[in-house]
């Protein structure tokens, strides 16, 4: 352990997902084949929706910032991952809070664009004749500035409540990331305040744009069973169920990751758990927008033409 002035710690060891030698190679090709899915997945995804002028629509602007924001969260995550199965994985002080400031801003982020795009849908599908006066390029731009500026607003408290912590005992993270939960049972400081200021941030993020989810696919639903032709339910189903899995898959291992008690335990859980949302949702999102959507297997034939010529 490197103490510096003040016996702060300076240098911290990730511990990795496991110290299971027989596990270390498999889980590192593992882990390397989703982080490369994950790239050519979203990067691909956010090239189609640039060359493509049929997609520039409010939708996959929205898609095109969710996977963004996928592509980064992945990147920002899974290079120290990796390094935890080849090495001892050591992080500085400053580039485990810069971790951790990311990684809350992405998280915080996706949270309202999955927000913002659930109120894009609830547009779409149940006020269709206003949809083009709605969702015109000026308010999906500040929807998107909302997002991003709330991400970071989240990052920065919990940044900055880490920061004024202190770190003299250990310098082990039992994790193989700088989250906020291993961090706070670290530090020798109190952590009251801390974990106090931490809970009401996220169920902040997490009532707020639950309730505007909840309330969207209310009235969408309410929507639908007004429909009388089967055709009409199709394609609303059709409209919202890339988003819904998006939601489930996200909001599910989140929540479940956060709602564990503070028990050694649970940290086990908890870096399953996590990954998730760190890793397998970021890889997952592009195959779900893209598997079943004719608009980008049509955008795919359109590149691919375009390239042989």
């Amino acid at each position: 352990m490197v103490v510096g002035n003040e016996s702060s710690v300076t240098e911290f060891i990730l511990v990795g997902f496991t110290d299971l030698t027989q596990l270390q190679l498999p889980l590192f090709l593992l882990f390397l084949m989703n982080c490369m899915v994950t790239v050519v997945g979203n990067l691909s995804l956010i090239s189609l929706i640039y060359l493509n002028a049929h997609l520039h629509t409010p939708m996959y602007f929205f898609i095109f910032n969710l996977s963004f924001i996928d592509l980064c969260h992945s990147l920002v995550i899974t290079p120290k991952l990796l390094m935890s199965f080849v090495s001892e994985n050591t992080i500085s002080f400053e580039g485990c809070m810069a971790q951790l400031f990311f990684f809350c801003f992405f998280v915080h982020s996706e949270c309202y664009v999955l927000t913002a795009m659930a109120y894009d849908r609830y547009v779409a599908i149940c006020k269709p004749l206003w949809y083009t006066v709605t969702m015109f390029p000026q308010v999906c731009s500040l929807l998107m500035f909302g997002s991003y500026a709330m991400g970071f607003a989240g990052a920065m408290v919990h940044t900055g409540d880490m920061v004024r912590l202190s770190f003299c005992d250990s310098s082990i993270i039992n994790h193989y990331m700088c989250d906020i939960f291993p961090l706070l049972q670290l530090s020798c400081s109190r952590t009251d305040a801390s974990e106090l200021v931490d809970s009401i941030v996220v169920s902040t993020v997490v009532i707020i744009s639950s309730f505007i989810i909840f309330v969207s696919y209310a009235l969408i639903l309410s929507n639908i069973l007004h429909i009388s032709s089967a055709q009409g339910w199709s394609k609303a189903f059709s409209t919202c169920g890339s988003h819904i899995i998006t939601i489930a898959l996200f909001y599910g291992s989140g929540l479940c990751t956060h709602l564990k008690t503070s028990s050694d335990g649970s940290i086990g859980q908890q870096k399953f758990l996590s990954v998730f949302y760190t890793n397998i949702v970021p890889m997952l999102n592009p195959l779900i927008y893209s598997l079943r959507n004719k608009d980008v297997r049509l955008a795919v034939k359109k590149t691919l033409k375009r390239v042989a010529n």
